[in-house]
Formats: structure tokens, sequence, C-alpha cells
């Protein structure tokens, strides 16, 4: 679905990613894991162009997208859904009119199919009966659940996730993590999530990649991470910021 060739970007004296490499499936939950400041932000921006790289590739359902004109990016763009970290809800719209926003600005499909796509993804996420609400009345959990119906109300192939679970308490962090696991079963399309959180990627990934010093250190399995005698690794799922900080 994705595949990413050393890819290299800087700002300034800063290297951010330094000939990182990285597949991921078709259908998957992939998390790319790592500290704040890792760079992980600035990945996410590259894989649906709105980066260009200094140097790399990348690949997207075969096409090679960082040589993409504006124009064809929006081509590309069709097939994936984001959702941002605080939600990046339009505040003067409802839950309902936030959801349609995607299918009215782009789709042009007839009222009542969009009527029935937005009850859909909105049921979907656990938030019927909600529709007229504003972002204001809603808590940051439920803020989540209206962005993740947005992101998926235009059926994309691909979702991009920036830190879903941040600013959370734990009992929220928990039913958002549920929430991506049921509507992954639901959608079975490739979900990306950039995230610092071990205990969010051990639940829900089938591959987490862990993101250190501009490369992709390590990939494997939740399973393969807690099992690993690597230091860096084990530190990260252990919370050891001393290993963290200096591996």
């Amino acid at each position: 679905m994705i595949k990413i060739l050393d890819l290299k970007k800087s700002f300034g004296k800063e290297e951010v990613l330094n000939g990182l490499n990285l597949t991921i499936q078709d259908g998957e939950i992939t998390v790319i894991l790592g500290r704040s400041g890792a760079g992980k932000s600035v990945l996410l921006k590259h894989i649906i162009g709105l980066t260009k790289p200094d140097d790399g590739k990348i690949f997207v359902n075969g096409d090679e997208i960082t040589s993409m004109t504006e124009k064809e990016l929006n081509r590309i763009r069709v097939d994936f859904g984001m959702l941002f970290q605080e939600g990046a809800l339009f505040d003067s719209l409802s839950v309902w009119e936030n959801v349609a926003f995607p299918l009215v600005e782009r789709e042009h499909l007839p009222k009542a199919e969009i009527r029935t796509r937005v009850a859909k993804k909105i049921d979907q996420v656990e938030l019927t009966g909600m529709d007229d609400k504003m972002p204001s009345e809603l808590s940051g959990g439920m803020k989540k659940r209206v962005g993740l119906a947005r992101a998926l109300v235009t059926d994309p192939k691909i979702v991009l996730f920036d830190e879903p679970t941040s600013g959370l308490d734990p009992i929220t962090e928990n039913s958002i993590t549920d929430l991506i696991l049921k509507t992954h079963e639901i959608e079975k399309i490739t979900y990306v999530i950039i995230s610092h959180n071990i205990k969010f990627a051990l639940a829900v990934a089938d591959k987490i990649a862990m993101l250190h010093k501009g490369k992709i250190y390590a990939e494997g399995t939740p399973a393969q991470f807690q099992k690993s005698r690597d230091p860096l690794i084990s530190g990260y799922v252990s919370g050891n910021l001393n290993e963290i900080m200096h591996g």
C-alpha cells in the first residue's frame, strides 16, 4: 500500500528524517512509534504529500508521489482519511455537518446518500443521537470520535491518525483504542497511526515501526517488541527513560 525509500528531510541544520525506509501493508494497522520530536508528524505529512522530502521516494498504491504536482496529489489524496490530534472540527458546524463536510465539498452526491453515509458513520463511532451537538458541547474523546467518523465517511483506502490518544484520560483512551480496533474490523482498510504511547501501540498494532534518530530503528509485531532484549526497545516498552534517552 505505502512504500517509503531512503526518505530524508532537514529543516535548516536539524536533520529530522535520515534515510528512512518503511513498507506499510494493505489492510493492516501500522503504528509508527517514537518520542515527541522524533519526526513522526513530519513523516505523516510526507505520506500525504503536504511536505516534500530533500531526498527519497514515497509510493502509494504504486504511484510515486514526491514528484507529483498539487493537482496530481489531490487525485491521490481522495484515497486518504485523516484524524488530526485535536480532532480539528469546525467550531461553527454541528456534529452532523462536520462529518458530512468532505462529502458535500468533493463528492457531489445526492442528499439522501449523504444522509445515509453520515448516519452510518456516526453510528459506527457510537455517537447516535448527537447529530445536532456543537463541538463546544463535546468532550475530548467525543471530538475524536467525530473526527474519526469524518475521516471514514468518504470510504478511504488509508486513514492516517495523528496521536489519537493524546490528551485523554485512561478510561477515554481505552474507549478510543477499542473504537479504532472496532472500526478497523468493519472497514478492513489500512490504518497508519503515529503515537508515542507504547501501551496503545501494543494494543492496536499489527506492526510497530519504531522511529529513532531519523530512521526506522526496529519493526515487528507487538509480541516481538515485548520479547525484545534490545535495550532501546525494552526501555520503551518498560518506560525506562534513561535507556530511551541514551540509546
